[in-house]
């Protein structure tokens, strides 16, 4: 089960993270606003996204999927990571989204997420795929039910709560 390492979208480019990404990653994870509901909800420095992003980069070698890089088409930009993420001792896969704050407000992560969306449930094959959010993150609820993703539950990881979101492949009954 392996998903494909670049998808387009209309505006955006996904791909896998390069060495010269990490200046924009690493801005992307010191901003206070874009990290407040990830993780610890800290910022990190320089070397922290640095090992954030070899991480993501393992995570595509030992599971055969991962976050994207997402570039803007237009422009070039890193505008942040979306994809498919299992860490051991995850519930579910998660599809996760995080963009640079320039970025938002523009329906960037709903097409990148449509798109991660749609090799979970062609090339790996999954029938249940989950979000887990901060719920006082309201853009990204908001992302999530354009997806159709509905609430399912609440957990807590890494010490903070979250809610889960899931969304289940709809099979087609074969008409006969």
């Amino acid at each position: 089960m392996t998903a494909p390492e670049r998808l387009e979208t209309e505006r955006l480019e996904l791909r896998m993270f390069r060495e010269s990404d990490l200046d924009a990653y690493a801005a992307m994870c010191a901003d206070p606003e874009v990290m407040r509901h990830l993780g610890d909800g800290q910022p990190m420095t320089r070397s922290e996204a640095w090992r954030s992003m070899a991480t993501v980069l393992g995570h595509w070698r030992l599971r055969g999927f991962g976050l994207w890089a997402v570039v803007d088409r237009g422009g070039g930009e890193l505008a942040g990571r979306v994809g498919l993420w299992r860490p051991e001792g995850w519930p579910g896969i998660e599809l996760a989204w995080t963009l640079r704050r320039e970025f938002w407000g523009r329906g960037l992560a709903t097409e990148a997420a449509v798109a991660a969306l749609g090799v979970a449930f062609g090339p790996l094959a999954q029938s249940h795929v989950i979000s887990m959010i901060s719920s006082s993150n309201g853009p990204s609820i908001r992302v999530a039910r354009r997806l159709g993703m509905r609430l399912e539950g609440r957990t807590t990881l890494l010490g903070q709560s979250a809610e889960v979101h899931g969304i289940r492949r709809r099979i087609v009954p074969i008409q006969r």
